[in-house]
């Protein structure tokens, strides 16, 4: 039995990743964390224990002794934040990670380090400018046009993005952050109209083990936030893209030559179609994964035999056939379905 222990297990990617686990059939002892322990009470865990914030300084020896108390062997932390905090500290764990390098974490969770490292191997040539005041906000719209794209350089879920159409847009959003108490660095980037391509991959030593990719219809609530993009989708759908495959295999080696562990793109395409690599996120799974384990293909139990040196699978998984649909909502139950098995029937108009 693999004793697992999910940091942020109560956030809806934590639950996700546990019923991977548990759908797999395999016997897992799972033990969850989180610093809400009323979010605890969704996954399916064998154990649960009200976690103390990433800065807090007894936040390591509060892992070990979880370690310690439940015989842990992996532990695989799921929001960003204590990805980053875990693979500062992994050698302080007395149990083992699948993380990718230190340095590969902190470019990810840079989206303008990224950028910067897609720049130099020259898989991105769309241009992305720093801002901190309004002399970046003209150069910006000066190199980019308008409208461009305005965000956080790191976080998650849309953090800081918004679409920017003037100078003075963009000027009131960072004094609009600024005055909360963000003092978050800001990025520029071409705003992009087409398609919202997700990729998600597991690699081993620098070599793909599998990847699949998705399309974005509709995010949650998208009304609630200027972008529309609130960093969970209601509707998603598989798709057959080996253009946005190659591209996004090469944002990842990019980043890290000798990739191991979970890595995730997000591509965006332009008014010509060509997918363009936007953000990459390392070590942990997008929201929904269990989208993929329902559809047949587990990629979390593959990431947890790799982390033991096993063989991802007992037989290689199929090739997720396109336009498999995933709808979902709060207080919803997820539905996997074609679009033609849809029951809603249109009604002819006059």
């Amino acid at each position: 039995m693999r004793r697992v222990l999910v940091t942020g297990a109560g956030g809806p990617a934590g639950v996700n990743f546990v019923r991977s686990l548990r759908a797999s059939g395999r016997a897992y002892h799972i033990v969850g964390t989180d610093i809400d322990r009323f979010h605890l009470e969704w996954p399916d865990l064998d154990g649960a224990y009200e976690s103390p914030r990433t800065d807090d300084p007894g936040y390591v020896r509060f892992l070990n002794d979880v370690i310690a108390r439940e015989g842990i062997d992996l532990v695989h932390p799921q929001p960003d934040g204590e990805v980053r905090r875990i693979s500062d500290v992994r050698d302080e764990l007395d149990a083992r990670t699948f993380l990718p390098a230190q340095a590969t974490v902190a470019t990810c969770q840079d989206k303008l380090a990224s950028a910067r490292a897609w720049e130099a191997a020259g898989i991105r040539t769309l241009p992305a400018v720093a801002v901190a005041g309004r002399e970046d906000l003209e150069r910006a719209a000066a190199e980019l046009g308008l409208p461009l794209w305005l965000r956080a350089t790191t976080g998650a879920g849309g953090r800081g993005s918004t679409p920017m159409e003037s100078v003075e847009v963009g000027e009131h959003w960072l004094a609009y952050w600024r005055l909360r108490g963000r003092d978050w660095d800001f990025v520029a980037e071409p705003m992009l109209p087409g398609a919202n391509l997700a990729f998600t991959s597991l690699w081993r030593d620098g070599e793909p083990v599998c990847s699949q990719v998705r399309e974005r219809l509709e995010y949650i609530y998208p009304y609630l936030a200027p972008s529309g993009v609130t960093g969970t989708p209601v509707l998603a759908v598989t798709r057959d893209r080996p253009d946005a495959e190659a591209i996004a295999l090469r944002a990842v080696r990019a980043v890290d030559p000798s990739a191991s562990g979970v890595f995730c793109v997000d591509l965006k395409e332009d008014a010509a179609g060509v997918p363009w690599p936007t953000e990459i996120n390392c070590g942990r799974f997008f929201t929904t994964s269990y989208f993929f384990t329902a559809a047949g293909v587990n990629i979390p139990d593959a990431y947890v035999r790799l982390a033991f040196g096993e063989p991802p699978w007992d037989a290689p998984p199929p090739r997720l056939e396109p336009g498999l649909h995933w709808a979902r909502h709060i207080d919803c139950p997820a539905v996997l379905v074609r679009e033609g098995d849809l029951r809603a029937v249109p009604l002819a108009r006059p």
